[in-house]
């Protein structure tokens, strides 16, 4: 394989998207008929959606916001299709060795997508590109980019502690009293 990416397709990243949507295929044929409008349909659709919206993200990389806002949708569809995989195995349309296969390998790409994410400026044109015009954007597609092993390898991700989180929610209310229109009465 080329060290230069002259399209989505040369992405590693979307190479494994693809293979990994394609296998969800052939795991949900087994599937019962009951389930072909609700789990089959849904797992079926957010692997095909991961490595499209790579490929659509790489087509808006003159644009960094753009670039790293359709990685996230992304990101989000790799994590619904191991949801999926979840309820397929719970509901035993999978065995359990099957589903932490397929759910350890949307990790791996779900890693590569954040490092992605966290360094846009290593995949998206630059803004001194755009600056000079297309001409010099037509060039850089010619050269294409040089992807590195290293861009997918990152310690900078940022540590989340999950009760920080819940602590940015406010207390759920209890009874319609506890509203804010009722308390200002």
């Amino acid at each position: 394989m080329s060290d230069r990416i002259y399209s989505h397709r040369d992405l590693i990243v979307y190479q494994k998207s693809f293979a990994a949507g394609r296998r969800i295929f052939e795991l949900s044929q087994s599937f019962p008929r009951e389930e072909m409008y609700s789990l089959t349909d849904q797992l079926r659709r957010s692997a095909r959606s991961v490595s499209a919206n790579i490929a659509e993200a790489w087509r808006k990389r003159r644009y960094e916001n753009h670039f790293c806002s359709t990685l996230n949708i992304s990101e989000a569809e790799a994590a619904e299709t191991q949801v999926w995989l979840e309820y397929a195995a719970v509901h035993g349309y999978l065995d359990q060795k099957t589903a932490d296969d397929a759910t350890e390998f949307y990790e791996e790409i779900l890693r590569m997508i954040v490092a992605m994410i966290v360094a846009p400026d290593k995949w998206c044109i630059a803004k001194a590109d755009k600056q000079r015009g297309r001409k010099i954007d037509k060039e850089r597609g010619k050269r294409g980019v040089k992807e590195e092993e290293a861009v997918y390898l990152s310690d900078e991700f940022p540590l989340i502690d999950q009760s920080d989180l819940l602590s940015l929610s406010p207390p759920p209310r209890v009874s319609p009293s506890e509203t804010p229109e009722a308390e200002n009465a």
